[in-house]
């Protein structure tokens, strides 16, 4: 999706987080849905958020109106709702177009010790969207992944730890070829 950056994408599913909440009849599913989305909006820096409410607003993913006691309530526009839902984590995955581009995206990253928790999470993300562990910390994958690898940096607040490579050739290219099915 161009012109929708990862905090903008983190935003468009937290407010659609909001939606379902709407949706929700049990209150256990509520309480679950708000505490989700109020750690998550603490985690967004406040002048990155500010910008990419911004954007969003241009781009018009949400509109925005201000209550009687000037507060600003934004609104996911229904554009906006099929953004999220693109990035809906549950179903989130990479499209393998049908002619490879013959280059290698490498994820290489050095997480911390005391954010074990959030190394071992982001690696699983890399296993579930079928990337091949080359070294602990180094992923291969052959098709494009730039957006999907920053919605992910970006949703882990991981930016400062990883790192996203294409190359040209891997010295053990025709084991990956195999394993990928190239």
């Amino acid at each position: 999706m161009k012109g929708v950056g990862p905090v903008q994408k983190k935003i468009l599913l937290l407010l659609l987080g909001g939606a379902a909440l709407g949706c929700s009849y049990s209150p256990k599913q509520s309480f679950h849905i708000v505490g989700t989305i109020k750690r998550e909006w603490k985690k967004i820096n406040k002048q990155s958020l500010e910008r990419a409410i911004e954007r969003l607003y241009e781009t018009h993913l949400i509109d925005i109106s201000s209550n009687k006691d000037g507060r600003l309530k934004i609104i996911l526009t229904e554009d906006g709702k099929k953004r999220a839902l693109f990035f809906n984590l549950n179903k989130f995955e990479i499209k393998k177009p049908a002619i490879w581009d013959k280059k290698w995206r490498l994820v290489v990253f050095d997480i911390p010790e005391e954010q074990r928790k959030i190394r071992n999470i982001f690696r699983d993300w890399l296993r579930r969207l079928d990337f091949y562990r080359l070294q602990d910390s180094v992923f291969v994958f052959p098709y494009d992944c730039k957006k999907e690898f920053d919605f992910l940096v970006e949703l882990h607040q991981i930016r400062r730890y990883a790192r996203f490579i294409v190359a040209q050739e891997i010295d053990n290219e025709l084991h990956l070829k195999k394993i990928f099915r190239l």
